[in-house]
């Protein structure tokens, strides 16, 4: 098949580009042709939080990359989707995950569905956004109506979806494994690389960090007398996507700073095996969430994994089995913490998370995906 993939991949960064890079590269190990289209301009920067939107590593070799869409520029949509619908791809993928995205991505839907032979199919990441704006559910529903079949990577997606739609095709297929930063080094060497030391204790929160992502209630649990005795400390990997002056104020007023180690910049992607093979256990106390792939990356480094009730996270992470779920609250948080150590659960999770892993391949997602 012919397969074009509308949406953000390199020379941007994060973990949009990881999904649809990788996607791209199933497809082509799968024997079809594939191309990307990715933006020229992404967000006008008074819009992007970050420090940068672009990556400083490498291309990703063997991909077709072409870099056409303006996300804000409506002539730009009509031609790409004209170009698009020319060159008559069996499905057009997108990756829908903000409803900023929606008329660039939903107009260019619409033009491409004209050559009555494109199926465009979407992976939703969200519907509904974390952060609430208005105007999400007309862009939402304008973007849901453009599109010919939905792929869910969690069922409350799936449930959100059903406020704007009920009769197209979807199908809810889990986050794939984010299996391509990097191979399984050992803990030791891993501490060595980040100047950590090799007997301690640590938990992982990692990623953009973002107010429903909960950093708060982790620093709250950290603060917990037991995780103090038992000398446990939090890596912090990830950049601020707002104010971190919250953050460092809570720090200093719970008197934990030794034991937090702050790594707030963007974590290229060659160096992401350093911190996951290097912490005892991921921690995700989001206190919203649809899924994520900073689970399907602990997954793949096959590290145990503490995470909320909140959205798609205990779907995936079997509690007592490869890890806890917990309610978005600190005292939950620091009471699983406390019992992960004390009962030294570390190798029985982490045998768990080995058997689990293996749901999650990107073979499921290309026939979700279906042709």
């Amino acid at each position: 098949m012919k397969i074009i993939i509308v949406g953000t991949a390199y020379p941007y960064r994060g973990g949009l580009s990881a999904f649809n890079e990788r996607l791209a590269y199933q497809y082509l190990h799968d024997g079809h042709e594939v191309e990307i289209y990715t933006f020229s301009l992404q967000y006008p920067s008074f819009l992007f939080p970050g420090k940068t939107q672009y990556s400083d590593e490498p291309a990703p070799e063997g991909l077709s990359i072409h870099r056409r869409v303006n996300s804000i520029n409506p002539f730009n949509w009509i031609g790409v989707g004209r170009e698009i619908a020319r060159k008559r791809p069996d499905i057009l993928i997108t990756k829908y995950w903000l409803p900023f995205m929606a008329p660039c991505l939903g107009t260019i839907e619409r033009i491409v569905r004209r050559n009555k032979h494109t199926r465009i199919v979407s992976i939703l990441d969200n519907v509904i956004p974390h952060e609430h704006r208005i105007g999400d559910k007309l862009f939402s529903r304008y973007f849901v109506r453009s599109t010919d079949a939905f792929v869910a990577m969690s069922r409350s997606v799936l449930n959100d979806l059903a406020l704007f739609d009920t009769q197209k095709p979807r199908r809810f297929c889990p986050h794939p494994l984010y299996d391509h930063y990097g191979d399984l080094m050992d803990k030791q060497e891993a501490r060595k690389l980040l100047s950590l030391d090799p007997d301690g204790r640590y938990i992982l929160f990692f990623g953009f960090i973002r107010s429903y992502k909960g950093l708060d209630l982790l620093l709250d649990a950290m603060a917990d007398m037991r995780l103090k005795e038992l000398n446990v400390k939090l890596i912090v990997a990830g950049e601020f996507y707002g104010d971190p002056k919250p953050y460092m104020e809570q720090i200093e007023r719970l008197d934990i700073a030794e034991r937090i180690v702050l790594c707030t910049d963007f974590i290229p992607d060659s160096k992401v095996n350093r911190y996951f093979r290097a912490c005892d256990i991921v921690a995700q106390p989001y206190k919203s969430a649809t899924q994520s792939g900073v689970t399907q990356i602990a997954f793949h480094f096959e590290k145990p994994m503490l995470v909320t009730n909140v959205g798609g996270l205990a779907e995936i992470v079997p509690d007592g089995v490869v890890g806890y779920v917990v309610e978005p609250v600190a005292t939950q948080i620091a009471d699983a913490l406390v019992r992960y150590y004390v009962e030294n659960k570390e190798e029985t999770f982490t045998t768990a998370v080995k058997e689990e892993k293996k749901k999650y391949s990107w073979d499921k997602m290309v026939e979700a995906i279906g042709g």
